[in-house]
């Protein structure tokens, strides 16, 4: 007989990171190529929240020949100090190995922000098998290495100075095979570009660069850069149909906590196409 007890043994409480490792698809919805990809989005989420809140103007976001992914953006940087809840830490190796550890909960840090709230780049690093974190911050470039799902080497250190003075986080991954043994860790180019020129539209102004460095890819880079924002999102909807009116219809409106924006443009056709984000 199958033993059917439940008590205490059978509740068992998961620390850390080991949580996502168990139960990945809870976070990137599943172990395939749509999870694969997430991992990406989460990440250029990040820098899109820098964005959003005036602090970064680019995002580079590079397929490396050794299947790993590099997304790199010129935002504040991760704050390296140490965290006022765990002193024996810094608050980037915070970010990067606790759930529900980012600027989305503090006092004003983000007014706006996306991805999963606090938990994405943490669920890509203990979903890597290996991660790289830069940050230049402060006039120093820090930088910290994660192994086997988001095991830190050493703690975070100053390597140099940041170039030109520069500001920014830089993160490197390579996707875990053991997770994503089902279709491979292998990066689609097209599913990529599509969800960071979409980013681009919504972000005006935002430059995101894609550049494809593996063998047997042409190395080209794209550039998506949208001054016009979401005007030009309906002017790329409306590409191939015949508009009724030249100009697209615009307006917006912001509030102290909430804003709103909307774009539109008829055309000949009998279908209407309605995106709201």
């Amino acid at each position: 007989m199958a033993d059917d007890s439940y008590g205490a043994q059978q509740i068992r409480v998961l620390e850390g990171l080991e949580a996502v490792r168990k139960r990945p698809g809870m976070y990137i919805g599943s172990t395939g190529l749509g999870g694969l990809h997430h991992l990406v989005y989460e990440v250029v989420d990040n820098s899109v929240d820098e964005a959003m809140a005036g602090h970064a103007t680019r995002i580079d976001v590079v397929l490396l020949p050794d299947g790993g992914c590099r997304v790199i953006d010129d935002g504040r940087g991760i704050p390296t100090e140490q965290h006022h809840q765990y002193p024996d830490k810094s608050t980037a190796e915070v970010v990067l190995t606790h759930l529900h550890a980012g600027g989305k909960f503090g006092d004003g840090a983000y007014k706006v922000s996306g991805g999963l709230h606090g938990v994405g780049v943490s669920v890509v690093n203990a979903l890597a098998s290996r991660l790289h974190l830069q940050i230049d911050r402060e006039g120093n470039r820090h930088e910290m290495e994660f192994l086997a799902g988001g095991t830190p080497l050493g703690p975070l250190r100053v390597t140099g100075k940041a170039p030109r003075g520069r500001t920014g986080t830089t993160v490197t991954f390579w996707p875990d095979p053991e997770i994503f043994h089902s279709e491979g860790v292998e990066f689609r180019a097209q599913t990529l570009l599509e969800r960071l020129e979409r980013m681009a539209f919504l972000n005006k102004a935002l430059e995101i660069r894609f550049e494809d460095q593996r063998p047997d890819h042409n190395n080209e880079v794209v550039v998506f850069k949208y001054n016009g924002g979401i005007i030009d999102f309906v002017k790329h909807l409306n590409r191939a149909k015949e508009a009724l009116f030249k100009k697209v219809a615009h307006f917006e409106a912001i509030e102290p906590t909430q804003e709103v924006e909307v774009a539109l443009q008829w055309n000949t056709g009998f279908y209407e196409g309605i995106h709201s984000f």
